[in-house]
């Protein structure tokens, strides 16, 4: 039987937000053509595949529903931003829903270069993985910005922060003079920064606001982002994640009749090739649990399985993945605060803490950041030319040694001390409380304004205590200590 051949279509959502009328618009033109199911990219945009003898049905569809889309190809890259995590992992920002929709609106025009619009407050969406990283200032309405050139791994820091008004502009300037002048900024071991920047600022009246400080990034760590979990104002939201990455077709038409009938307005999509739901109602709890248990959509995946990026479509990654994650759980692996990259092709632009690249067929290297943050671009090579069969046991040894590294206090080194000097170290042992489920933590040093705890309250004092990640119930949390040290220098 010959085999039939299928067209990969991609469809940008910018921001990864899309209202739940328009995806089932998009779902029943997919259907139509003869798809199944759809996927999430790692820039939130979503794919299907179509059989050849269907591409007829799904130009029609698109062309009257007015949809841009691109049938094997990635000319387009879809703008990503944090608009997801906004009033769930993270609620301290001036950036809020309505900045972002005002700068997508001002999009008259498909990016060719990748560009970034993320907020400082949260490491849920990747900071660096664009060729222009906005993010977020402590200055309402300005950013910093970050360019990496194309084929590239170096960062250039813009020398003043940029106006939310002004960033579509900037990007479709910025490049213009990239993509008109290939031999000066693309694909080029040096950059002549200062000519990139005259060549931007040039007949354009950019409203720009000087850096007062250099930009500050939290530590990374990866929420837990499925399930059911309220927020606030008594709010639930729902992460949905595959370990295929296939979302049937079916369930999430489902899932868009759902948010129509309790007037839930917008879904996102993640660069974790997630769904996500905010706004659910606790009565309308039943219903969505009805459709989960009707297409026997599982919720709660170890923690160790979420926190991979992979290419997009690419099933070879998928199924290391997978061998990987079996041998972490085996193991009973803990993984927390890592992030884990499989890189098949040169220069994809993932992000993460240790990196699996593929070297020639069958055999990896293992990387590491130096730092093991998945934000730093200095890399360390681990091992090199390993066969799949001995990954998982060298990435168990490299998380160990990173464990190591945390809770290693025995060598004190004091900045710039180059002389035989006697540090003193005060120890302070600090009582925390960690969920098992999803390995949150409650420290009083900080309450838990989302359950309306206060600074200060300790753990024991709370009555009926829920997890605000999974709601897990406070028998779930185990007591464990943090060590703070106190050096000074005699």
């Amino acid at each position: 039987m010959e085999k039939m051949e299928t067209f990969c279509v991609k469809i940008n959502l910018p921001g990864g937000v899309i209202s739940a009328g328009d995806l089932y618009e998009i779902l029943q033109i997919a259907e139509n053509a003869g798809a199944n199911a759809i996927s999430v990219g790692n820039r939130q945009q979503l794919y299907f595949c179509i059989p050849q003898d269907r591409l007829e049905d799904l130009e029609m569809g698109m062309l009257q529903a007015a949809i841009d889309y691109e049938i094997n190809s990635d000319q387009f890259p879809n703008i990503i931003s944090s608009y997801v995590t906004d009033n769930i992992f993270n609620t301290e920002s001036w950036l809020k829903e309505g900045v972002y929709k005002d700068i997508f609106d001002l999009f008259n025009f498909q990016p060719e270069l990748k560009v970034n619009l993320v907020d400082k407050h949260q490491t849920f969406v990747p900071f660096f993985s664009g060729n222009f990283n906005f993010i977020s200032s402590d200055v309402s309405n300005y950013w910093y910005l970050y360019i990496r050139f194309p084929k590239t791994n170096e960062l250039y820091c813009w020398p003043c922060l940029v106006y939310s008004d002004d960033i579509p502009t900037f990007c479709k300037v910025s490049q213009e003079a990239i993509l008109g002048n290939k031999q000066l900024f693309y694909d080029q071991p040096e950059i002549n920064y200062n000519l990139f920047y005259e060549k931007v600022i040039t007949s354009n009246n950019f409203i720009n606001q000087q850096i007062a400080e250099p930009l500050k990034l939290p530590d990374f760590s990866l929420s837990y982002y499925e399930g059911f979990n309220k927020y606030l104002n008594d709010k639930y939201w729902l992460g949905i994640y595959r370990r295929n990455e296939l979302f049937p077709i079916a369930f999430l038409k489902d899932v868009c009749s759902i948010c129509l009938k309790t007037r839930v307005g917008q879904l996102y999509t993640t660069p974790w090739k997630s769904f996500l739901i905010k706004g659910i109602n606790e009565a309308d709890r039943k219903d969505w649990g009805f459709v989960l248990n009707n297409y026997r959509i599982n919720v709660r995946h170890a923690a160790n399985e979420l926190n991979w990026q992979l290419e997009n479509l690419c099933k070879e990654s998928l199924e290391l993945k997978k061998q990987l994650v079996r041998e972490f759980e085996e193991y009973d692996l803990r993984t927390y605060r890592l992030c884990f990259a499989i890189k098949m092709q040169p220069k994809t632009g993932l992000l993460a803490s240790i990196i699996i690249k593929k070297v020639k067929a069958g055999l990896f290297d293992i990387l590491h950041t130096r730092d093991f943050n998945p934000n730093s671009k200095d890399f360390v090579v681990y091992k090199q030319k390993l066969p799949a069969g001995s990954l998982g046991q060298s990435l168990i040894e490299l998380c160990n040694f990173y464990y190591e590294l945390l809770i290693d206090n025995s060598v004190l080194l004091h900045p710039g001390n180059t002389e035989d000097t006697e540090i003193e170290n005060d120890v302070e042992i600090i009582e925390l409380y960690q969920c098992k489920n999803c390995l949150s933590i409650y420290d009083k040093n900080y309450g838990d304004p989302v359950n309306g705890i206060p600074v200060g309250t300790d753990f024991k004092a709370i009555s009926d205590y829920e997890c605000p990640v999974c709601e897990s119930r406070s028998d779930c949390f185990i007591a464990v200590e943090k060590q703070v040290h106190h050096i000074s220098k005699n």
